[in-house]
């Protein structure tokens, strides 16, 4: 059963993900919520999908485990993970289940778990479970089945609700997105409809192929044409999201990356203007840009291990107003749960370019540290090479909430093992571009030898 990952379900279609499986993941889902909600006599899932070939003939499926089990559901259609998210916390629904495989390549699909209040379930805390009944296939008979009801109300609500989140006032901007024919397009197609700034869309038609590039900003090659578009057009902005629409990047007006850090940072500041002295989470991922402005700005920082289920329990736990994570995971919490909100994140970053002007000259002062960007080492021993490290590295300041981070003066760094491949996942980042480039060829020559 290797398709049931640390925070999903995720695998090639159909040898390893097909409609025989994910009907029995339907199933597993209910008795799952069922012994945990044993006072409920009628249990209602949320189901969705994406826009991958596979995709509706896996909900069909999953939605006949599910009503198979006694649980009604109410089927969504079509629809980005945060939508799902909001139609599961919102309306006080049991729990719901995504078929996605959000930035996987096209061969691939899968399943995003939640709770009520769209509270992840992963591996440790109920994904085991729905994997063990999996395998072992016997699930009771239910005296009555459930019924399926549809609604296409949810993303309108969404947008309403993100427009209203806080005071936005966005002038007519020139905005070029680029959502690689995955679900991000629904969404922001919805919002702009509200919005008086002039949309220029590329690759917004659906097509579970992604014939224009993969669904993942987070890799450089996928953004080169939005990067270059941004500048020939004059754009004030270019906007990017992933197979799911549950990621989120921004391209300033010279056509430029803006680092997740830095975009968190901005983020932390409006959140604390609203909310202050409130806590913030962010993961371990070397962005010192992200604790300085929170810090600068009243809040508490506190530092997570990496992965978007892990990021959002711990918020969760803490009470946080906000988190962020550097793969361009942001999440709001809202009065119905606390999960990933791209379009309020979106609105924040255009109402602060209609006040202040040029992103570009926003950042520029917020660019203060050079990061190595994610460097992925094949190493055998992942343990003893994160042993090498700690060892090297004794008089920084050491933790190991999720690998090893050592802090000095002008540089730190975050070593971590991959969790599904054979991996070490180094993260750098120092106050100048050669005090990076030295450590970094010295972490990396270190953890050869």
């Amino acid at each position: 059963m290797e398709i049931f990952k640390a925070y999903d379900i995720r695998g090639i279609y159909p040898s390893d993900m097909n409609e025989d499986i994910i009907y029995k993941i339907g199933r597993a889902f209910v008795q799952l919520i069922k012994k945990e909600n044993p006072s409920k006599k009628r249990l209602t899932v949320v189901v969705s999908r994406d826009m991958r070939l596979s995709s509706p003939s896996l909900a069909k499926s999953i939605i006949k485990g599910v009503i198979d089990s006694g649980a009604d559901v109410v089927d969504i259609g079509l629809s980005s993970t945060p939508t799902f998210y909001y139609a599961v916390a919102k309306y006080g629904y049991d729990g719901g289940l995504q078929v996605s495989a959000s930035h996987n390549p096209k061969e691939y699909n899968g399943v995003k778990v939640v709770r009520a209040k769209a509270y992840p379930v992963g591996l440790d805390n109920g994904l085991d479970k729905i994997r063990d009944m999996c395998s072992e296939g016997n699930f009771p008979e239910v005296k009555e089945k459930g019924k399926v009801s549809k609604r296409n109300d949810i993303l309108k609500d969404l947008v309403k609700y993100s427009m209203g989140f806080y005071d936005f006032s966005i002038k007519p901007l020139k905005i070029i997105a680029d959502t690689a024919n995955a679900m991000g397009a629904v969404d922001l197609e919805a919002l702009f409809k509200e919005l008086p700034c002039k949309l220029v869309k590329m690759n917004f038609k659906l097509d579970g192929t992604f014939p224009a590039h993969q669904a993942d900003p987070f890799q450089d090659k996928n953004v080169q044409e939005l990067k270059k578009k941004v500048v020939d057009e004059g754009a004030d902005l270019g906007i990017a999201t992933d197979g799911d629409g549950d990621r989120i990047f921004f391209i300033d007006d010279k056509g430029t990356m803006i680092e997740p850090a830095i975009i968190r940072g901005i983020i932390s500041k409006v959140v604390l203007e609203h909310h202050p002295k409130s806590k913030i989470c962010y993961d371990i991922r070397p962005g010192m840009i992200t604790k300085d402005m929170i810090v600068e700005n009243g809040g508490t920082p506190i530092v997570t291990k990496v992965g978007h289920s892990l990021i959002k329990e711990k918020a969760i736990k803490e009470g946080a107003e906000f988190a962020g994570e550097s793969s361009g995971h942001f999440f709001m919490k809202t009065e119905y749960g606390f999960f990933e909100t791209p379009l309020i994140t979106a609105l924040v970053i255009m109402d602060m370019v209609s006040k202040k002007g040029k992103i570009s000259k926003i950042i520029k002062p917020l660019r203060k540290y050079f990061h190595s960007g994610e460097i992925n080492l094949e190493v055998e021993d992942k343990e003893a090479a994160i042993e090498k490290l700690k060892e090297k590295y004794s008089d920084g300041k050491v933790s190991t909430l999720d690998g090893i981070s050592v802090e000095f003066d002008d540089w730190w760094f975050n070593a971590r093992p991959s969790n599904t491949e054979p991996l070490l996942r180094l993260n750098l980042e120092a106050r100048t571009k050669a005090r990076m480039e030295e450590k970094k060829k010295e972490i990396l020559e270190a953890i050869k030898e």
